[in-house]
Formats: C-alpha cells, structure tokens, sequence
C-alpha cells in the first residue's frame, strides 16, 4: 500500500504552517528562510507586547480591560503554542516518521478507508474552525469603516503610531489586520498537529478491532495440519494486534508530551476568553458590528475548545471498546496459547488511552460542559461586580 498517513492527515496544516514558516525546517535550511521564520514569530510576539502595554495603561478601566482581555488571552495562548510546538520539532519529527512506519501500515483496502473516514472527520471540524476563524477576521477589518466615526485601529491597543496621519494608520490596520489573520492560520495549523494525531491513533484502534474481528473459527476445519495453521495465523494475528496497540500507547504518549504543556493553556485560557467575550456581548451596542464580531469570535473559540476534548474523548471511547471486541472474536475455540496471551492484551487494554492537558486534566465531553459551566461563573461574578 503506497498511502501515506501523513499527507493523507496533515497536508493542508504543512501547506498553512510552511506557508507561515513554522514549519519543520529543512536540515539545510538557508539563511533567507531562517530569517523568514523569526520574522514570522517575532511578529505574533510583538502583536502581544502591544497589547500587554496597553492592558497596564487602562488597568482599573473594567471596561476597557474587558475589550482588550478576550484578545490578549488568544494571543498568549498562540504563542506559547507556536513556542511549545517549536520546541517540540524533533518529538514532531518522530511521530511523523511513527505515521509511516511498519506498524501503522494499512494492509488492505478496509485500513485505508478507515484512515480515510477518520482523516475526513478531523479535517471537516478543523476546516469549519478556519473558516469561521477567517469571517470573524473580516468582521473586526470592518469594524472600523461601520462602528468609528473617526480613524481608530481594529484593536484597542498600544501602537507607536498615530492614526491621525493616514499613511501611520494605514500601516498600523494593515499590521493589525495581517497578524491576526496569521494567528488564525497558525491555530489552526498547530491544532491541526495535535488533534489529526489523536484521530490517527483512533484510526489506528479501529484497524486493530478489524484485524481482531477476522480471526477465524475452527470449526468446519478438517484435519489436524488444517486446524493447527488456522490457530497459527490466529496467534500471529492476535500477537501482530497486541504489537500495533503498543505502538498506539506510545504514539499517543509521545503526542500528550509534546502537547501537553498547551493543550493546558488552552483550557485555563478558554475560561478567560469565552468570560470576557461574555462580557463584551453585554457592553456593545447589538446593532454595531463589533457586536457580531465578537459573537463569531465567542462561537470560533467554542468550537476550538469543544475539538480539542472532543479528539480526547474519541481516544478514550474508541479504546474502550478494545475490551468489547476481544470477547466477540472466536477466542473460545483456540489453543491455550492463544488465551494466555489473550489474558494478558485484555489486562492491558482494560485501562482506556487517554489525553491530558499538562498531564493532569483528561480531554473528555465532560472536561468540555466543566469550563463552559466555570466560564459562566466566572462571567457572573464579573457582571455584578460590574453593575455594583
């Protein structure tokens, strides 16, 4: 089989990320190209000093710290995911070689449309995140044109321009306008990174209940030479099964190493986030277009939350049912061979694979209605404190 699980799961995040420069680089990389990719990050770091500036200028202001706080916990949280995943590059290098290696090689055509099927699922949420990340974009571009009656930039923060001067507020929109629209590229590569990895392993566990589930009966099979390479192949199958799922814990575990440290910022940021675009929703006028910005900015940042535990929950749900797969094979007819190894896969197995955000918080659904609950709390409390 010549299908490759890493085009086939990640090539648009290669195309965006390669695009952006955060790419793994090339081993002889040249000189115009490193200095592409420090502008790059240098940019997104920059976009977050000026907002960090203008936070300590209006600290006191419950308003405008509110309009400038749900901006500068997604770039904060950008950041240190770009970091992390710089980091990380030689971990990413071993799990994309890991993605093509022996193991995880389809070997028929049921293991490529498996990996199909879940590559089309990842990449349909992770597409509707961009898009949606894209229209919110074009909303704050129009904010100014629709909401100010005079020059005034997309975002409320410190610039060393003035955007009186209209060639000063040119550049300043157009670098407020590019960055953001560059964040939002770089979430969804990134994400892309971590979540595709998590649902390639899912596909991987379903390969696994396929292979389980063609393990063959004895009965009908005549002659001892007949019965004894049918429960040969059996045992072959069922040790090659065991070997792939060990594989899978190690895939898995690699990729909540790499990740784990934002995957964590993520969790504790989309309090803060989803709290003050709350906040906001209440402070605008509804019939303004930051008001509908902000709506889709609240929606997009949801939505990346609820595909980050729901990767998490689909592992720990898809392994799981390893355990449910094992009892319906033909297991009661092999050799005791066969059911001494069985009993040790089905000891393994019984503990679930799971992903954890810093190693600590399990991405599940209910990980999901927890912060969406403590974001309301939290958006509560702000609210009165606001009104008294």
């Amino acid at each position: 089989m010549t299908l490759s699980a890493e085009n086939l799961f990640l090539n648009r995040a290669k195309f965006v990320m390669k695009y952006l420069g955060v790419w793994v680089p090339k081993d002889n990389a040249s000189v115009l190209h490193t200095g592409y990719r420090a502008l790059m990050m240098s940019q997104q770091y920059l976009f977050l000093i000026f907002q960090i500036i203008y936070i300590i200028q209006v600290w006191g202001d419950l308003d405008a710290v509110s309009q400038a706080s749900y901006l500068l916990f997604t770039q904060a949280c950008l950041c240190l995911k770009v970091t992390v995943f710089q980091i990380n590059i030689g971990t990413l290098k071993q799990l994309l070689s890991l993605m093509d290696s022996e193991v995880f090689r389809p070997e028929n055509v049921v293991h490529e449309n498996i990996l199909k099927l879940q590559a089309a699922r990842i990449k349909r949420l992770l597409l509707a995140f961009m898009v949606s990340s894209q229209i919110t974009c074009g909303l704050w571009a129009l904010k100014p044109l629709f909401d100010d009656a005079e020059n005034k930039f997309p975002f409320d923060m410190w610039m060393p321009l003035n955007p009186e001067k209209a060639v000063q507020y040119y550049i300043g929109y157009a670098f407020q306008l590019g960055t953001i629209c560059m964040s939002a590229y770089m979430y969804f590569g990134v994400d892309s990174v971590a979540f595709s990895c998590v649902i390639f392993a899912c596909a991987q566990l379903e390969i696994i209940k396929e292979k389980l589930l063609t393990i063959t009966s004895i009965k009908g099979k005549r002659g001892t030479k007949e019965v004894d390479e049918a429960l040969a192949k059996n045992y072959n199958k069922l040790v090659s099964c065991i070997k792939h799922h060990q594989a899978i814990v190690t895939f898995t575990e690699l990729v909540e190493n790499a990740y784990h440290p934002y995957l964590l910022f993520q969790l504790v940021g989309s309090v803060g986030i989803i709290c003050m675009s709350a906040l906001m929703i209440l402070v605008v006028d509804w019939r303004s277009m930051q008001f509908f910005s902000i709506l889709t900015y609240l929606s997009v940042m949801i939505s990346q939350l609820f595909v980050c535990c729901w990767c998490g929950h689909e592992l720990t749900a898809t392994s799981e049912d390893l355990h449910t797969v094992l009892y319906k094979c033909f297991w009661y007819e092999q050799d005791v061979k066969f059911k001494r190894e069985l009993c040790f896969a089905m000891m393994r197995i019984s503990r679930p694979l799971v992903l954890r955000a810093g190693h600590y918080i399990i991405l599940s659904r209910q990980t999901f209605v927890a912060i969406l609950r403590m974001s309301y709390s939290y958006f509560a409390v702000l609210n009165q404190t606001k009104k008294a």
